[in-house]
């Protein structure tokens, strides 16, 4: 008999709910390995190529939609979030896509990495449990394995999938993080939540890349949040335009979510935005060399992009900024890297700058 089998598995999930929250944990639920038609949808999307360049979707397939078979012997997975929104909430990340010049990174990258942080977290819950119950099987993951992390909220009650594909929560809005616990503990599962996106498709409208083909199905090929972070090869000329001034992600969609304006600012000091970037042009950024870069993001998620595709993300915003001889002198300052990726996309900035120039010019000479 496991050392768990006489608890109490009614009395047990009031007590996780209590250490989750004193461990950080904004909210925690408790879902089956059953997913439902999620499985189906995760397939469609595959068939559908709508997953890119990221071969580690289709290499696992399923075993994302069967809990059971990423960790044998799983019955119940606890499932936790944890908002992230930094200081100044959603006013400062507006003014920054309002100004062209600066570099637009996705919210939920400004400050540390949230992957160990929500795993040390999560080992620490394990650990109250054992005590509780004793040993019994389990394993930590946050966005660290092919694990259906938001239809496993979704079914845990923690928020509903959005027609952006987002998870979403009436009271919290969707800025938060996701990290699960996968168990063989018999716990009653939470009362799923229930969608309420209603007639809303504000989400589908802002995307500026239109990656939202429908509500509930987003096309990773066409998302500036992939292109800018999971894409390795050269981003589509004919989206270039279109990403702005965002270097790292995007946040668009969940900006204008009506269930956003309940959106809570995290108060947990690893949120905060690196001082470094803290109102950085993008001209600065592009000087970094790679050990500016690699100093400043260790503990970083954008750490892991690498300098060559920092660049590249750069190069395409500097193309989309305003015209102006310091932009253009910055980017010629990088046409001969070694890289071909960097140059390609240094050369499309730089004709670019060139273009809007010599509008200036004309539009000058017309009104003279």
């Amino acid at each position: 008999m496991p050392p768990h089998a006489d608890m109490n598995p009614h009395a047990l999930p009031e007590k996780i709910r209590d250490w989750a929250g004193e461990l950080g944990f904004d909210d925690v639920g408790v879902s089956s390995t059953e997913l439902g038609d999620h499985e189906a949808h995760l397939m469609r999307w595959l068939d559908r190529g709508m997953h890119g360049e990221m071969r580690f979707m289709s290499e696992h397939g399923v075993m994302r939609s069967r809990p059971q078979d990423l960790r044998p012997g799983t019955i119940s997975i606890i499932s936790v979030r944890m908002n992230y929104l930094p200081p100044g909430g959603m006013r400062v990340a507006e003014d920054t896509l309002a100004d062209p010049d600066q570099a637009y990174i996705a919210r939920y990258a400004v400050g540390r990495d949230y992957h160990k942080m929500i795993r040390k977290r999560l080992q620490k819950l394990a650990d109250r449990i054992v005590g509780e119950v004793g040993q019994f099987g389990y394993r930590a993951f946050a966005d660290s394995a092919p694990v259906l992390e938001k239809a496993i909220a979704e079914r845990a009650g923690l928020g509903w999938i959005g027609k952006h594909t987002l998870n979403l929560n009436q009271g919290s809005g969707s800025w938060y993080f996701l990290g699960e616990l996968y168990t063989d503990l018999p716990l009653p599962p939470s009362e799923p939540a229930q969608n309420h996106c209603g007639r809303c498709t504000r989400c589908i409208e802002v995307c500026p890349t239109r990656a939202i083909v429908k509500p509930y199905s987003l096309d990773a090929n066409l998302c500036i949040a992939y292109l800018t972070i999971e894409h390795l090869s050269s981003i589509p000329v004919d989206l270039r335009p279109h990403i702005g001034n965002r270097i790292f992600g995007c946040d668009d969609c969940q900006l204008v979510c009506p269930w956003n304006r309940f959106a809570t600012v995290s108060a947990n000091p690893d949120f905060r935005p690196l001082k470094e970037l803290d109102g950085a042009s993008l001209c600065e950024l592009f000087m970094w060399d790679e050990a500016r870069f690699l100093s400043t993001f260790e503990g970083s998620a954008i750490r892991r992009l690498g300098h060559v595709r920092w660049l590249r993300n750069l190069a395409v915003a500097l193309g989309n900024a305003p015209s102006d001889p310091r932009t253009l002198e910055t980017l010629r300052s990088r046409s001969d890297h070694p890289s071909a990726l960097v140059r390609e996309h240094v050369e499309w900035g730089i004709g670019e700058q060139l273009r809007k120039a010599d509008a200036k010019r004309r539009a000058t000479s017309d009104s003279a």
